[in-house]
């Protein structure tokens, strides 16, 4: 046995050889974002503020790698107090997520292994095989040293324990405030076959202006939302570097689920051969070679009702905006003017200042308050739409609809966010109705948790809630939101019969874009399926976006506060427009169960509610908890409301 291991080593070992001249030279790794085995992301420049950033090439099935893993755990162990980080990568064309974490747990391989499916990064960082190590100094993001970890594993033999410690010297160096020159060491590793992308033959008219067309051109075109518009070749040569920039993050396209879970509408994400036949274009200079420039047949957008001209042109009262400050939510009202009662299929929200509207929340209530002011969560009364770029208009599924009574009042919230220069904001909402009652209602219900706290310089801190349905529903989209620290994003179904099912994964989620992801197949679920929301907030130094890391940071409108909201819409199964039988005070109650309950076991307990709460049920507890079982459900606490 022993032999037959020696032989199944070195014939591994055969493959090693590593030309080192060939790269050299000093290498600056740019900027990129990659999802690991679990579809958590990681950008590499946000580790600025490490010591060295250590990246191990690994590969399913290779021995040599295997064999490695001890020593990289030992290398992680003594030095992560020192600041160096340490990943793994996956570059290989026959490994995929779902076989990288299966090698993962079965080989107890508990790194971070980036998942380098398109193998854009692999081919910057120039790797040819596994077992390499990378040692990045993020002072200046170059290539400090690259090659073996040790000499424990060499070529045709292995040893007991290494005599030399290649990479353990590089980041003594570092430690130390040197900066140690370049080196560069012969690694044994299994060869990682990269596909041959040559991006002079690629060609601009045939291959990449479609794919530009396709999930580009909705917003860079002319009068569009982006900041510029593809309308022509030399605008896209102008801009390759940052479009090579934005899509090696994952900034761009904007479009920030995780594409191993879920199927949705008008995915605008790329796939991973046009994201990297895109960039091997890019990085061969974005040649313009033969053939027409498709781009030049994109017609600018002239009209502003990209769904056709409105049944009804609602114009929200007009706000001045500061040129600087923080500015109070605002939530304008218009009376229904139809006179009528009316089936909402179909909105547009168009703001007046795009600049200047972070967002718009749409509802309408039956009842203006008394003093005629309305209130946060008036616009979820009955809930029609929310804009924010990317999310311009919104088409209800067919067959359904938001209704409008004749006597309602079109109730709207708007986050105002000054940038500089005072303007005045002049919001038009366009409406399209059904010509006959639809089948269905349609609804939404917010997953939220007020009671969010989370500590200064938490890097990684999750918030949690979740609304149970009562009745069969059909499921038709999701939206994630959260503000400057929101850092991911998960929705998860708890059937009744205790299995579960992610449903939706953002895993870096961008405060610049509030997405609403629609299923492809709408997901049935029975009464009692929870649906769980949780966000993860990063409220440390390093998160760039992060207005004061030594604030603890509670629920809050204002983008420096923090919320933890997702956006369910949803139908139930048996109810129809001819037999409502929505309770709002029902759903009401269900979300402060959701947000309360934090172990999720289905009841209150007194510790988990908020004080004044507790304070005010106080001996009255043993008559509302009618089942002495210790905490309030959802009927204990309905009949505690409704006295």
């Amino acid at each position: 046995m022993i032999g037959l291991c020696s032989f199944r080593l070195s014939a591994l070992l055969l493959l090693t050889s590593l030309s080192i001249s060939a790269r050299a030279e000093l290498l600056t790794v740019n900027d990129f974002t990659l999802l690991d085995q679990h579809g958590e992301a990681h950008s590499l420049h946000y580790h600025r503020d490490a010591t060295a950033i250590v990246l191990i090439v690994q590969g399913n099935g290779c021995q040599i790698v295997r064999n490695m893993l001890p020593d990289y755990r030992a290398l992680r162990e003594d030095y992560a107090h020192q600041g160096v980080r340490v990943f793994m990568i996956n570059s290989n064309l026959q490994d995929e997520r779902n076989s990288i974490a299966e090698e993962a747990v079965k080989w107890d391989i508990d790194f971070p292994i980036l998942v380098d499916s398109s193998q854009a990064i692999g081919r910057s960082l120039k790797l040819t095989r596994t077992n390499e190590v990378i040692v990045i100094n993020p002072y200046d993001w170059r290539v400090v040293y690259r090659g073996a970890l040790n000499n424990r594993v060499a070529y045709e033999r292995q040893k007991t324990a290494a005599s030399e410690h290649y990479v353990r010297s590089v980041l003594d160096n570092m430690i130390a405030g040197e900066t140690p020159a370049y080196q560069e060491q012969q690694a044994p590793g299994c060869i990682i076959n990269f596909l041959e992308r040559d991006g002079e033959q690629i060609s601009y008219a045939d291959t990449v202006a479609p794919i530009l067309i396709d999930k580009c051109t909705a917003c860079h075109v002319e009068n569009g939302i982006a900041p510029w518009a593809m309308s022509e070749y030399r605008m896209v040569l102008g801009f390759a570097p940052m479009i090579s920039e934005v899509l090696r993050t994952r900034r761009m396209p904007p479009w920030h689920v995780d594409p191993e879970i879920g199927e949705w509408e008008h995915d605008a994400g790329l796939s991973v051969e046009e994201k990297a036949t895109v960039l091997a274009w890019l990085e061969a200079g974005a040649p313009r070679g033969e053939g027409p420039d498709p781009l030049l047949e994109i017609s600018p957008r002239l009209a502003d009702w990209t769904l056709g001209e409105p049944d009804l042109i609602l114009e929200v009262p007009a706000f001045d905006v500061p040129a600087t400050g923080t500015v109070d939510y605002q939530f304008p009202q218009v009376q229904n003017p139809l006179g009528r009662d009316a089936w909402v299929v179909a909105a547009t929200i168009i703001p007046g200042d795009q600049q200047a509207v972070h967002h718009v929340l749409m509802g309408t209530v039956n009842n203006l308050k008394a003093d005629g002011k309305a209130r946060e969560r008036d616009i979820f009364e009955n809930y029609i739409m929310g804009y924010a770029p990317g999310n311009e208009s919104a088409h209800m599924p067919s067959g359904t609809g938001v209704f409008v009574g004749k006597d309602a009042w079109y109730t709207f919230q708007m986050h105002y966010t000054p940038y500089g220069r005072a303007t005045t904001d002049r919001t038009r909402v366009g409406l399209y109705f059904a010509d006959e009652p639809p089948a269905k209602y349609f609804r939404q219900q917010v997953v939220v948790n007020p009671a969010i706290r989370i500590p200064p310089g938490a890097p990684a801190h999750e918030e949690k809630a979740y609304f149970e349905f009562e009745h069969d529903a059909i499921i038709y989209n999701l939206t994630p939101h959260a503000h400057y620290r929101g850092k991911s994003s998960t929705f998860e179904l708890v059937y009744p019969e205790g299995n579960k099912e992610v449903i939706l994964s953002v895993p870096d989620y961008d405060f610049n874009w509030q997405r609403t992801y629609s299923f492809v197949e709408p997901k049935t679920v029975p009464a009692g399926t929870r649906i769980v929301h949780r966000t993860v907030y990063d409220n440390s130094a390093k998160n760039p976006g992060n207005p004061n890391p030594k604030a603890e940071v509670l629920w809050g409108l204002q983008s420096e506060e923090e919320m933890l909201y997702g956006s369910v819409s949803y139908v139930w199964t048996d109810e129809s427009a001819n037999k409502p039988f929505h309770s709002k005070f029902s759903v009401d109650t269900a979300q402060y169960v959701g947000f309360m309950d934090q172990d999720m076991d289905g009841k209150i307990a007194r510790g988990e509610m908020p004080d004044r709460m507790r304070e005010k049920i106080g001996w009255k507890w043993w008559f509302v908890d009618k089942n002495w079982d210790g905490g309030l459900d959802q009927a204990e606490l309905e009949a505690m409301f409704s006295r």
